[in-house]
Order: structure tokens, then C-alpha cells, then sequence
């Protein structure tokens, strides 16, 4: 029989609408017939014989004798077998065991969840999909971060598909015999971190007609409802002028829709401990401003909110795992748009911290807003390290593409930390210089400094500007992910479209500052 030993059911509701995720369980297996799909993840081949008895008797012969017309090199292979059950198909997906060992990094058990339900996708899905791990290297972390790469690749955002969309496996059933470990780290710990990226996903997969400031709070307020030690704050345009956040209220002066400051402190440690601030860039649309962009290719700005919607999703994980940890996440959002009242180049503005800026281009706005949310970060908050993410730049795109986020900061230390965390997380990093001359290169001749300087480092000069922000003796980590926040094609763990980047890399950064338990 089968006893299962845990089970999880998501649902991710949005706006009225409501996407079913897929089902993930956990079960220990003894010989019994299944029902579905199942897939062999193996390092051997005679590991395929060795849990061939899972499928039942006749089941099991059959797929012996269909071992005898194939054979595996060594290299990763996958094989489709029909007519080896009643129910279902046979996947089968070899990985040498040399190769299957060296996946030590639980993001790259992610990767081979993700592979193995797109391969059952590909192929005609019965509703489960049944996974039997055929490895010694397989621990009980590997088996559940299996399945959360299984569960991130299944997502889709399909609310405004009036046509039936293909068929996807809706459970998946991970069979092994680490008893209950694999279902506990799931369900306390993945399954939430799994609900923080989708969500992110989907407040960037929105139109821009449906996600503007106010929609963005709306939503997020809804989500953190009745989470313990969780406290939303929200400043309106009133109590944005009282600080005198010049910067994000200018940028979004020229839309109908008000700009917001959405700040959300999660507190699970000590009071006295100093929190972590995670700010994130969140232009609900951008046009450009009155520097407007061309036609080709804006309608992806509906996406410039990925930061904000990151560190969202990234704060909904945390609080839902209950983590020993200070957080503050705070998103600054507005809509820079084109109207008789919106900043122009060349105008004057005054941020929270006093500094002026003078605006060169109004489409280099995320850099902004977020210095206003910054400077409120540390005048609130006090935070021991200030982590900005951002889809800021089009200079970090073309020179990381989508291999990597690029990664500024002012310690070479502190970098090599965060390539490593990236590596671990499976959201790679690669650093950005920030010299002293990136700051020279935004120095006004009317102003404190300008919002984008002269020459090609782009990606730099918007780190540089951010940076007149934050205090010298603050750990400060800024990531541009303009070239990974958005997929022209499928990830092991994403479908095309909105990747919601920044959450599994914050989440990791989260857990290594933990109080230990």
C-alpha cells in the first residue's frame, strides 16, 4: 500500500481569479500498483530494475523486457514508454550517477523537479504524476527541493485565456523512504517559499490597468491578512509630502493613479535585533515619462514593478515560515506616465534626505523612487544591511543577458558573498565596478547631483545615484535585474514570461542571518 505522509494543496487567488497550483505530496512506498503517470529518476540503470516492482507485476515485466531494446551511455538520457501500464505512461529520466552525486546544490534538485514535470507535461499528462527516486544520493532536502522545482515549473498565468489551455499534470506524488523529513521541509519551509514566487510572478504578469498603486497594495494587503507579527504601513501622497519625498512623488505625479510607499515589517527575532531592509523598485507602468519610450517592446513594462513584487513575495515566504528573523520590505510604487503635470528634464527635485536631483531623463525613474524609500529605511528602521533590487537598467541586460542579475556593491568581500549565495539559491550574481568617477560622472551644475550621468555604465550610474543614499558604513547590496526578471523561453524552474527573480536569492540571504533555533 501507500501511506502518504503529507500532502499540500495551492491555491494562488488573485483578483477575483484563482490558479490552481500544482498538488505536491509525499509518500512511503512499498509494492503496490500506481495510478497516473510515473516517472523513473535514476543514476543507474539498473536502478530501473530495481524499483520496477513499484508498477506491479505485469507492469514490471513489461518494463524489463523494454529495457532489453534500449540501452543507456553515460550521459543524461530520457525515454517515454507506452503500453508498460494500463494507467499511465513510464518516463524515464537517467542521470549518471557520477553526474546525479555532483547535484549537491539544493537549487540543482530544484532544476531536475523542474525538467522532470516538464518532460511529463510534453507527453500527454494523466493528472498524477508519480516520481520515484532511484538514487542513493537522493537526501530528504534533494527529494523536497524536487519537488518545489517541480512546482515553480508548473506555474502558468493564464486568467485571461478564454480557450482551454493544455494539460498539466495537477498532483505530483515524490515516492521515498526518508519517512517524514521530506514532507516536513516541504511543508514548513518550500511550499512557502514556492506561494512567495508565484505571487511575485504574478503581480508582474498583470496589465498595467489592473495593477497601478493602490491595486498593488490592495493585493499584497489582502495576502499578509491575519499572518502573525506582521505590520503593513502605507504612506498616501499627504504623508509622503510630510517627509518631503520629493523624488517618488514627482515621478509619479503625472498619472491619475496616486504613488504609494508600501512598507511591511515582519518581526520573528528579538525586538532589539536590527532588521534587514529589502526595498524594491515598483514602477507599476512605465512609459518613459515625457523622455517616452518607443512602441516596441513597452508593453513589457507592465513588469517594472518586479522588484517590489520580489521583495513582497519574499516577505510573504518569510512570514509564513515563521522565520527568526527582522524584516522591513519596503516598495515605493508609482505610474510614470506623460501629463501636463509630469517632471520633465531638466526639472528640480527635492528628496527626503535634502539632497536635490536634477532629472536628465524622466525615464530613469526607478532609481528615484527608491531613493526616497532608502533614506526612510534607515531613518526608521535603523537596518544592519540594505539589500535595493530593481529592474533598473538596460546597460545590466546587455551585458549579463539573462545568465545572471547584476550585483553592486561597496565591499569586494560582501560581492564574493553574494556570488556564492547566488550559486546556492539558483539566482546567479555577477558584479558591476562602482568607481569613484560613476560618482563624479552625476555631479549637476544646477543641483546636489543628476538622475543619469554621461558615458555607457549605465547599470553603474544607477547604482551610483541609489548609493548618495545610503550611508558609507552600511552593508549595501544592489541588484539590476533587468535581463532576468522576464523570460522569452522556459527555465528548468519558469515558464516564459514573468520569472519573479529575487525571491529564492532574498530568501536564502534571510535564512543565513537568521537567529539560530
Amino acid at each position: 500500500m501507500i501511506r502518504f505522509i503529507a500532502a499540500l494543496a495551492m491555491a494562488f487567488a488573485f483578483a477575483g481569479q484563482q490558479a490552481q497550483a500544482l498538488e505536491v505530496r509525499f509518500a512511503n512506498t512499498q509494492s503496490t500498483p500506481l495510478s497516473g503517470d510515473v516517472l523513473l529518476l535514476v543514476d543507474s540503470p539498473e536502478a530501473i530494475s530495481q524499483h520496477a516492482d513499484l508498477l506491479g507485476k505485469n507492469a514490471s515485466q513489461r518494463l524489463t523486457d523494454a529495457m532489453t531494446s534500449f540501452a543507456f551511455d553515460d550521459t543524461a538520457k530520457t525515454r517515454v514508454l507506452y503500453g508498460i501500464m494500463s494507467s499511465g505512461k513510464v518516463l524515464i529520466k537517467y542521470v549518471p550517477q557520477q553526474q546525479l552525486a555532483e547535484k549537491s546544490a539544493l537549487s540543482q534538485w530544484q532544476s531536475l523537479g523542474g525538467q522532470a514535470i516538464a518532460l511529463a507535461n510534453q507527453h500527454e499528462p494523466t493528472d498524477n504524476l508519480h516520481v520515484i527516486v532511484g538514487s542513493s544520493s537522493a537526501s530528504s532536502a534533494h527529494l523536497a527541493h524536487f519537488a518545489a522545482g517541480a512546482a515553480l515549473r508548473s506555474y502558468r498565468f493564464d486568467k485571461y485565456k478564454t480557450t482551454p489551455q493544455p494539460k498539466q499534470a495537477s498532483q505530483l506524488v515524490v515516492h521515498s523512504t526518508e519517512g517524514e523529513a521530506p514532507a516536513t521541509l516541504y511543508t514548513k519551509e518550500l511550499a512557502h517559499l514556492v506561494e512567495g514566487v508565484s505571487f511575485a510572478r504574478n503581480m508582474s504578469s498583470e496589465p498595467g490597468k489592473t495593477i497601478y498603486p493602490q491595486a498593488f497594495v490592495d493585493q499584497v494587503t489582502e495576502r499578509f491578512s491575519g499572518l502573525d507579527n506582521v505590520t503593513i504601513t502605507v504612506l498616501d501622497v499627504a504623508q509622503m509630502t510630510e517627509y518631503n519625498m520629493g523624488a517618488l512623488l514627482g515621478v509619479g505625479q503625472g498619472s491619475i493613479h496616486e504613488p504609494r510607499l508600501l512598507i511591511i515589517e515582519y518581526r520573528g527575532a528579538n525586538d532589539d535585533t536590527a532588521p534587514i531592509a529589502l526595498a524594491g523598485k515598483g514602477i507599476t507602468f512605465d512609459t518613459g515619462g515625457i523622455s517616452l519610450k518607443r512602441n516596441d517592446g513597452m508593453w513589457a513594462m507592465k513588469s517594472d514593478l518586479s522588484g517590489a513584487a520580489a521583495v513582497a513575495g519574499t516577505m510573504l515566504a518569510t512570514a509564513k515560515r515563521n522565520a527568526k528573523i527582522n524584516v522591513v520590505g519596503l516598495m515605493p510604487l508609482a505610474e510614470n506616465m506623460p501629463a501636463e503635470d509630469a517632471i520633465r528634464p531638466g526639472d528640480v527635485l527635492t528628496t527626503m534626505q535634502g539632497t536635490t536631483i536634477e532629472i536628465i531623463s524622466t525615464d530613469a525613474e526607478g532609481r528615484l523612487i527608491l531613493a526616497d524609500a532608502v533614506t526612510y529605511a534607515q531613518q526608521q528602521y535603523q537596518p544592519k544591511l540594505l539589500l535595493n533590487i530593481a529592474t533598473l537598467t538596460g546597460s545590466a541586460a546587455r551585458a549579463l543577458s539573462d545568465e545572471y542579475a547584476a550585483l553592486i556593491t561597496r565591499d569586494w568581500a560582501l560581492s564574493e558573498q553574494m556570488m556564492a549565495l547566488g550559486e546556492r539559491s539558483g539566482e546567479a550574481v555577477w558584479p558591476l565596478p562602482l568607481h569613484p568617477n560613476h560618482d563624479k560622472q552625476i555631479e549637476s551644475d544646477i543641483a546636489d547631483i543628476k538622475n543619469s550621468g554621461a558615458g555607457n555604465p549605465g547599470a553603474s550610474i544607477g547604482a551610483a545615484v541609489i548609493g548618495t543614499f545610503v550611508a558609507d558604513d552600511l552593508p549595501w547590496i544592489h541588484l539590476d535585474i533587468a535581463g532576468v526578471d522576464y523570460l522569452s523561453e522556459a527555465t528548468d524552474i519558469a515558464p516564459k514570461g514573468a520569472s519573479g527573480w529575487g525571491v529564492r536569492f532574498m530568501d536564502a540571504l534571510l535564512r543565513e542571518h537568521e537567529t539560530p533555533q
